[in-house]
């Protein structure tokens, strides 16, 4: 069987060392693997085709955070193309008003000359409290934050706060789904990925201890272990189902 082409799309000021480990460790279950940009879109709609535009026919496809936004709405305008789906600590439903205000405080912090602080303030929120000093994850964070910049930030928040809500499109997602969080999630809890998994037919739902929201960067090899089996499992239902 032809290993699947493997799409990866990152979240909120994240680019592709969100995904390293991932791209790292599932190369020999993928016969391509693209991690896409996603700084230069402000609309989820937008992300979402430029996936299609520069996915193969077919491919599985994997998303963390607003990633996972992107995912579910490359699935519901193509979902013949999505051989496999990974929604990694995000969520199907829409912002919140008091989510939208934190999210336009942050762009006007960006603005005025203060971009450094946009990624000290969101650190606590996206990784597990032991790893917020963790000088590696600190590191990474930062490089990726700016690698984005306060343009692609601002097209980033304004695609989240205008994303769609997902959750009546959940029952018609047919491939195999894998359901993935850190137990810790502050931004994206644990209720919220069993929603994911209660809504999608045949949805597995892992959750990862002592982690939070950055569950790639914060249990590299817990991720990728998931992840292994959930290509594992497209691979015996494309035996058992072949097109």
């Amino acid at each position: 069987m032809i290993p699947p082409a493997l799409v990866l799309v990152p979240g909120l000021l994240c680019d592709e060392r969100l995904w390293r480990h991932q791209a790292e460790g599932l190369a020999d279950l993928a016969s391509f693997i693209h991690v896409l940009d996603v700084t230069g879109q402000d609309s989820v709609e937008g992300m979402a085709r430029g996936v299609l535009e520069t996915a193969p026919e077919r491919f599985a496809l994997a998303g963390l955070s607003m990633g996972g936004y992107v995912a579910l709405e490359v699935v519901r305008q193509a979902p013949d193309r999505v051989e496999a789906l990974a929604l990694l600590d995000t969520s199907a439903r829409p912002d919140t008003p008091g989510q939208t205000e934190a999210r336009l405080a942050l762009i006007e912090l960006a603005w005025g000359g203060r971009f450094d602080e946009v990624w000290r303030t969101l650190l606590p929120k996206i990784v597990h409290p032991d790893r917020v000093g963790d000088p590696e994850i600190r590191s990474a964070v930062r490089g990726m934050a700016h690698a984005v910049g306060p343009g692609g930030f601002e097209r980033q928040e304004r695609a989240i706060i205008g994303r769609p809500d997902g959750r009546g499109d959940l029952p018609d997602i047919s491939c195999p789904t894998l359901v993935l969080c850190g137990r810790d999630d502050a931004l994206t809890p644990p209720h919220l990925h069993e929603e994911l998994a209660d809504g999608i037919p045949g949805a597995h739902l892992r959750r990862i201890d002592r982690c939070g929201h950055l569950s790639t960067l914060e249990r590299p090899e817990e991720v990728t272990r998931a992840m292994r089996e959930w290509l594992e499992t497209r691979a015996v239902r494309m035996t058992e189902n072949p097109l």
